[in-house]
């Protein structure tokens, strides 16, 4: 019985320290995993941010180009009346700066290629700016023909931005 007396102090201690050590060990793992969590939510933030800018950009330059391409179908009829030389000076400078609009919509694109962590929004992207182009081309005289490409871009911005959730309700995407 003195072997126990002796021997069960320090068994009960070393087991202590052992408990101690455990739980330590855990406490770090369960920091360093809320750390993990901390920078993934900061990261998102910050590609969020980004995505939203180059995103913002080419919808204005979108935006442009759709104004200046329809406004100067529109404006074709009104022409009979003024003079061909000025008709012909206006449509130059029209084609001009939709030329200039087309490039800043094709860098647009590329920004956006280049943030966008998904293919499609990446495609999406692509197959919006391709419509535009065409309709600043002239080739495209119905502003409703870009409404099915606009919503498949916005879609994959969103779902880019925002993985797993839905646009229209917020709530996660549960698999069926």
């Amino acid at each position: 019985m003195g072997s126990w007396g002796t021997l069960g102090p320090a068994l009960l201690s070393l087991a202590g320290v052992a408990l101690g050590a455990s739980g330590s060990l855990f406490g770090q793992y369960l920091v360093s995993r809320a750390s993990t969590r901390q920078v993934e939510v900061q990261e998102a933030a910050a590609h969020r941010a980004e995505l939203k800018g180059a995103v913002l950009k080419f919808l204005s330059v979108a935006a442009r180009v759709e104004k200046v391409a329809f406004t100067r179908e529109d404006g074709a009829a009104g022409d009979e009346a003024a003079g061909t030389e000025d008709r012909d000076n206006r449509a130059g400078a029209a084609l001009g700066r939709l030329d200039e609009l087309v490039d800043a919509v094709w860098l647009a694109q590329a920004e956006i290629d280049l943030a966008a962590r998904s293919e499609p929004l990446r495609g999406a992207t692509y197959r919006y700016a391709f419509r535009l182009a065409e309709t600043a081309r002239g080739e495209t005289t119905d502003a409703s023909e870009l409404r099915g490409p606009q919503v498949e871009f916005m879609d994959a911005a969103y779902g880019d931005m925002w993985p797993g959730l839905r646009r229209t309700d917020g709530r996660p995407v549960t698999p069926r």
